[in-house]
């Protein structure tokens, strides 16, 4: 987890929330939600987030959402990461839909 949030604000991902799926869900212990400017810095993210959990250890990590980057998908196990264009998070808003509740943790970007 501390891989991705590092790869995240080192990548200058935008507005990245955590929030804690533990009860909610058998599909992952933690989602994280962050924003790219654009579909090649969505991508980049994605790239270099996938390319730590490699150099960490991880293994059989998904990826769905390349090469549109508009929104991709990064299925690491415990973690699931989503990055985002701007516009492509407020219409899915995945955070309200997953937070109910309970507050999402929000990291300065």
């Amino acid at each position: 987890m501390r891989t991705v949030l590092e790869r995240l604000e080192d990548m200058k991902a935008e507005d990245i929330v955590t929030i804690d799926l533990t009860g909610k869900s058998s599909i992952a212990d933690t989602m994280v939600i962050a924003s790219g400017r654009s579909s090649r810095h969505v991508g980049s993210i994605a790239e270099d987030v996938v390319e730590a959990l490699e150099k960490a250890g991880a293994k059989g990590i998904r990826v769905e959402g390349q090469p549109h980057c508009d929104w991709v998908l990064i299925d690491a196990g415990d973690v699931v990461v989503h990055v985002f264009r701007p516009e492509i998070r407020d219409f899915y808003n995945l955070e309200k839909m997953w937070s109910s509740g309970r507050p999402a943790n929000r990291r300065a970007s």
